[in-house]
């Protein structure tokens, strides 16, 4: 199966630039922290089918204030409904929302951090 988080990390990355919003979109969080990032890390899922599968995301947004983590989120959100189709040679199928919008300030640092959880049905590719 395909790696979800690279799919996805390349997609928002993209998106995220078309949008005018070009911010970091990372798997790990960054040794030196950017004033705002997105972190997309895989947290389980299943296998949907033999050829097929659907790994859930947590999807997290820092920035410099409450408002503006909030907004970054909204927007990551918004472009999210967007990824089903053919991204990096991914057939993605479709994306659930499995969890909305919340405030989560980072545990570490109390940084301004909003989050959201999605599953992502995405067809495998011949190994």
């Amino acid at each position: 199966m395909p790696d979800a988080v690279a799919v996805v990390t390349g997609y928002l990355r993209a998106a995220l630039s078309a949008a005018g919003r070009p911010v970091p979109v990372v798997s790990r969080i960054p040794m030196a922290r950017p004033p705002e990032f997105v972190r997309v890390e895989r947290v389980g899922g299943t296998r949907a089918t033999v050829v097929s599968d659907r790994p859930r995301l947590d999807i997290h947004a820092w920035a410099a204030t409450e408002s503006e983590a909030h907004d970054l989120a909204a927007l990551v959100r918004a472009l999210m409904d967007s990824i089903p189709g053919v991204r990096d040679e991914v057939t993605v199928y479709r994306i659930t929302e499995v969890g909305g919008l919340q405030w989560l300030p980072d545990s570490e640092t109390s940084s301004p951090r909003y989050a959201f959880a999605v599953e992502i049905h995405m067809r495998g590719r011949v190994l």
